[in-house]
């Protein structure tokens, strides 16, 4: 436990829920998940407090999440994963991922062990871990679906509830026996879907008692001003590139993806003549990161007023940017949930059901959506100029259906507190 955290695992004046299986908050969208996540709970339970279980890239990130949590109701400890060859203990986990995986599960999560007991529920937070988009190779190797039943499990064991939290879950259906098994294990969890393709896809399984429909967290996350403001131009387009989009507009081939970027920037600042600002949703200097990407490609852009937005911002002051723009166009979800829900026109750039089922519940449409294969220069100016041409009226339908998401986001907790006082 955390020595400078007031939240004990054995202290029962509060509520305490364990929020696991996210990322750190070094990616924008996983924050914005817990922090909307923590706003919810706390307007339906009294006081709660929350040990929050994640994996780190580095120990690095690790005292860097602990130490800057401003949120004194919270606590972060480690999960304890490998999923690269090149890590020490790669051989050992996946060995006990297939041989002994109830043993696995005591070493992956021993940090998050001391708060079980006081523990209310267990909230699988993650957004999209119960899923396929981002498997390679053979599954047991994956980051995604195996490993989250190992917390499910766990917290089964202690006769906790396990919730999928504001989650979007499946398709399975490229792997029919993996899908079995998957949709016999979701039977004995409650599922709290973020959009209705996960409705409609868990229901042509059987699934439907346990499946709840909410909007996801992130869309009552409050924006933050960053200490000593930002300035940020009128008239601004946002746009957020994430190095994910490789694999799926130009066959993983990142040098081109990069080449495609700077044409996109380029023609947007040759076509509409708009200061243009490159917001970073993933951050961390590593190869994945946006970071990473957004420097190498705003530093070849030779046209227009570019700024790159600085990555240090939080999630809350980066939802605080983003709402200064005009038009955004994202790839990565939940940057794209920003702007949303602060009532920006935006376009999304997607390759799964998650972004198109947040559209379709907004706009009745994908309209807005941008799918891999349309990623191209030409097109994405053609539509961000159509949002601009159309953004009195995309803000008016925003401003009348935010109301009704948020408050689906915000019946994620009355639903947490009626299967908790049920089973009391």
């Amino acid at each position: 436990m955390t020595e400078s955290n007031n939240v004990n695992p054995t202290d029962a004046a509060h509520p305490l829920f364990i929020l696991a299986g996210n990322s750190s908050n070094f990616n924008r969208g996983c924050e914005g998940i817990l922090r909307g996540t923590a706003h919810i709970l706390s307007e339906h339970f009294p006081d709660p407090q929350f040990a929050v279980i994640t994996s780190y890239k580095s120990d690095e990130q690790f005292e860097h999440q602990r130490t800057h949590e401003s949120n004194p109701r919270i606590v972060h400890e480690k999960m304890y994963k490998s999923y690269r060859t090149g890590d020490p203990f790669f051989f050992l986990i996946n060995g006990l991922r297939v041989l002994c995986p109830r043993v696995l599960r005591h070493i992956i999560y021993k940090d998050m062990k001391p708060y079980l007991p006081r523990a209310r529920a267990v909230l699988a937070l993650g957004g999209d871990n119960y899923s396929l988009d981002y498997t390679k190779g053979p599954l047991w190797l994956t980051k995604g679906p195996v490993a989250c039943t190992e917390l499910d499990e766990l917290a089964l064991s202690h006769r906790k509830p396990i919730i999928l939290w504001g989650a979007s879950v499946g398709p399975f259906s490229r792997a029919p026996a993996y899908e079995r098994y998957m949709i016999d294990h979701l039977r004995k969890v409650h599922i709290f879907a973020r959009e209705p393709a996960t409705v409609e896809y868990l229901a042509g399984q059987g699934l439907k008692d346990n499946v709840h429909r909410v909007a996801d967290p992130a869309f009552v996350m409050p924006a933050e001003e960053p200490p000593g403001g930002c300035d940020v131009a009128g008239g601004a387009i946002g746009l957020n590139l994430s190095p994910l989009l490789a694999r799926f507009v130009t066959g993983g081939d990142v040098e081109k993806w990069k080449e495609t970027a700077v044409r996109i920037i380029h023609r947007l600042a040759e076509k509409t003549g708009r200061p243009i600002y490159l917001i970073p949703h993933v951050v961390g200097g590593f190869s994945f990161c946006d970071d990473t990407l957004l420097q190498d490609v705003h530093s070849r852009v030779t046209t227009g007023n570019v700024t790159l937005v600085d990555p240090h911002y939080n999630a809350p002051q980066v939802k605080w940017i983003i709402r200064k723009m005009e038009v955004f166009a994202g790839a990565r979800m939940h940057s794209t949930i920003a702007a949303l829900s602060s009532g920006v026109p935006t376009l999304s750039f997607s390759y799964s059901i998650k972004s198109k089922g947040v559209n379709t519940d907004i706009f009745g449409h994908t309209d807005y959506c941008l799918s891999p294969d349309q990623v191209t220069p030409e097109n994405v100016v053609a539509r961000i100029e159509g949002l601009l041409q159309e953004k009195d009226a995309v803000r008016a339908h925003l401003a009348e259906r935010l109301g009704h998401v948020k408050d689906m986001a915000l019946k994620a907790g009355r639903l947490l507190k009626d299967i908790l006082e049920s089973q009391r």
